[in-house]
């Protein structure tokens, strides 16, 4: 018996493929849950979620955001998942750093995918001192 070359479709390709297996990284990256606006309270956790394919990197200003990673005692941490999580929101009286808008952007060797902006806000009705 002769095996046949498996034929399949996948995102709008034809694949031909003889026993190799296809892998996330030969498939342009692309952004699968996008990242969603958040008001939260000063102090508090919060989550940015980002599902990207494969790899993510998050951006705000344009700078890319330090996180775990980068700064062991950072307060914000990259999931496994690609999302963003921060231990708390810092708001000091004279300096909002995480109070941004935030992309999470996917790379590999064929490109990379931007997600949309998400902002992430303090809530002011329930911050005593918050205004100062």
């Amino acid at each position: 018996m002769i095996a046949e070359p498996a034929h399949f479709y996948l995102f709008g390709l034809i694949c031909l493929c003889s026993g190799s297996r296809l892998h996330q990284e030969d498939f342009p990256p692309r952004i699968v849950e996008h990242p969603s606006d958040l008001i939260v309270s000063k102090g508090e956790p919060a989550t940015l979620n980002c599902r990207p394919t494969p790899t993510v990197e998050w951006y705000k200003r344009g700078e890319r955001v330090e996180t775990d990673k980068d700064e062991p005692r950072s307060h914000r941490m990259l999931l496994p998942s690609g999302s963003l999580f921060f231990l708390r929101i810092v708001h000091g009286r004279k300096s909002r750093p995480d109070e941004e808008v935030y992309v999470c952007v996917a790379r590999n060797y064929l490109g990379e995918a931007v997600s949309h902006n998400a902002s992430l806000e303090l809530d002011l009705n329930n911050c005593k001192n918050c205004r100062e």
